[in-house]
């Protein structure tokens, strides 16, 4: 009889030539799409992940397709230079039919405030690269490196803070997080952008060292100064993020100051950079994933993974704590619900981290929910859908999406290891 982990993989590999597209339109390169509805769509974090799943696969593919993979992966990588604005600015999504132009490019060049590409450009190069063991293909790119970091380090890093902020909700990722989605544009620093720009900052630097044997002169700062904001990013984290009261990541608000009417406010004004806004997202585990937790908030945080009035399920975690006023499991597109749906990139982050701090059983336990909840979904539907109702296991809506669904094989191979 077929083990849950081997039927998913069996499924992963008849479908994977179906996100591989050929350029189209604007999109010049080959690149990796989510399948389902996304036909076409370049997504930033969502091509990231397709890739990380399958480079864990490449052992199954031929050498045909092992080829393939790498130059739809480095595609994406490409397409999003090839519509990098002159200020820096790289958008977070590319989709093509509609427009002459990438939409958030057309916006931003009206001067309406977008949210750029999230951290995971550098990131994907250098998964790639890490993969390959060339570093080489990207260094024509460098210049254009630095000016996406400057352009966000200039319109969207918060002094006070040391904190970055989405410029509004729209695209972020976990699209209707309620801790951004309603709230007035530039107020808050979502813990999910600071976390995965920790990495994102330090692989800038392992790009620099690893292209530095070349001699090369760019226009931004060295390796060095990298790593120090990364550094920095990791001590605003702890300072303005963590939780002391209620032991979790928050994603703050950094509309704060004293405001003053005359002669009111003129006392003690307002000392505090910024004020948590108290919404358990799983967005706040994500310092387990990038090493920004110390080991004593680490084992409160897995104490949340586990806790069934919290994050716990059957079938993984909750995307939003089940007792917030907000948790809801609706159907929605254009935002995506990520109010408590399983969602699958969400599983694997949080079991990659509980891995990296050594809670292995709490790991072992998100893995086997994650293999039955798509096990179960290939075996009544024959495929696999986007997000996935926590309590009954039962798929939400997108069928045929294969995206991040891929990373429940990376779990299984991590816990081999």
């Amino acid at each position: 009889m077929m083990k849950p982990e081997e039927r998913i993989r069996e499924y992963v590999l008849e479908h994977t030539e179906e996100i591989l597209k050929q350029p189209r339109a604007f999109l010049r390169y080959p690149f990796v799409d989510p399948g389902s509805v996304y036909d076409g769509n370049l997504w930033d974090w969502d091509s990231y992940w397709s890739v990380y799943g399958l480079l864990q696969l490449m052992d199954h593919f031929s050498d045909d397709l092992k080829e393939r993979v790498l130059t739809h992966a480095k595609g994406n990588v490409l397409n999003f230079f090839d519509h990098q604005l002159e200020d820096g600015y790289i958008p977070m999504m590319i989709e093509v039919g509609r427009w002459d132009e990438p939409y958030l490019n057309m916006k931003h060049k009206e001067g309406v405030r977008m949210n750029m590409h999230k951290p995971y450009l550098c990131s994907q190069i250098c998964l790639i690269s890490g993969y390959t063991g060339d570093y080489e293909w990207a260094i024509p790119y460098l210049n254009q490196l630095h000016r996406y970091f400057e352009c966000y380090r200039r319109e969207y890093f918060h002094e006070k803070t040391g904190l970055y902020v989405w410029a509004n909700d729209i695209m972020i990722g976990v699209d209707n997080d309620p801790a951004t989605f309603g709230k007035a544009d530039d107020t808050t620093a979502n813990i999910f952008l600071n976390s995965f720009m920790i990495p994102e900052l330090e692989n800038m630097a392992l790009l620099l060292d690893q292209v530095n044997a070349s001699n090369l002169e760019t226009d931004g700062p060295a390796a060095a100064e990298y790593l120090e904001r990364a550094r920095q990013l990791r001590l605003a984290v702890q300072a303005e993020c963590w939780d002391e009261r209620d032991s979790y990541f928050y994603t703050v608000d950094v509309d704060v100051k004293t405001r003053s009417y005359d002669w009111f406010h003129k006392g003690l004004g307002v000392f505090w950079n910024s004020l948590p806004i108290r919404i358990r997202s799983w967005s706040g585990l994500i310092p387990l994933y990038v090493g920004a937790a110390t080991d004593e908030q680490a084992k409160k945080l897995a104490a949340h993974v586990m806790d069934k009035q919290l994050f716990f399920s059957p079938f993984g975690i909750t995307t939003l704590a089940r007792n917030e006023k907000m948790f809801d499991l609706s159907a929605t597109n254009n935002p995506s619900n990520w109010l408590g749906p399983v969602w699958i990139v969400a599983n694997y982050v949080v079991f990659h981290g509980l891995m990296r701090y050594g809670y292995r059983q709490e790991a072992e336990t998100i893995c086997r929910g994650t293999l039955e909840l798509l096990d179960r979904d290939l075996r009544c539907s024959g495929q696999l859908h986007e997000y996935y109702n926590p309590d009954s296991g039962e798929p939400v809506m997108n069928g045929g999406f294969l995206n991040w669904n891929l990373l429940v094989l990376n779990m299984c191979t991590e816990l081999q290891k």
